[in-house]
């Protein structure tokens, strides 16, 4: 067998009774870790990684899941992250100024030096 450089994929096997738990629990520690270091685009993504793993896993399985990661998935991240919040990319962006306002004139006009009579 070849070996192996980090950074390229694992051959894409399903995974399977002990192999299935412990890849559960890394991917929700590891998105655990993104929330904590605030970075929710990452976070987002290995949640819902770590979700497909966890649907896949029975119910013996799920009980091998430590509490503590189970109710991060299940409750805390989908208060952040679930199907009711606005999806990322969607967002408002800042408020446009109304082309002819008088509020705009008015800043502009502000902004200008006063030139002095002579």
């Amino acid at each position: 067998m070849a070996n192996r450089k980090s950074g390229q994929k694992k051959p894409d096997q399903p995974l399977e009774g002990e192999a299935l738990i412990k890849e559960t629990n890394r991917r929700i520690r590891v998105a655990m870790g993104y929330w904590k270091a605030h970075n929710n685009r990452a976070c987002r993504g290995e949640r819902d990684k770590a979700l497909l793993l966890y649907k896949q896993l029975t119910k013996e399985q799920k009980a091998k899941i430590p509490e503590q990661l189970k109710v991060w998935l299940r409750y805390r991240s989908e208060k952040y992250f679930g199907e009711h919040r606005t999806p990322p990319g969607t967002g408002r962006g800042k408020a446009k100024p109304i082309p002819g306002s008088n509020t705009q004139k008015k800043r502009n006009q502000r902004r200008r030096p006063r030139q002095s009579p002579d």
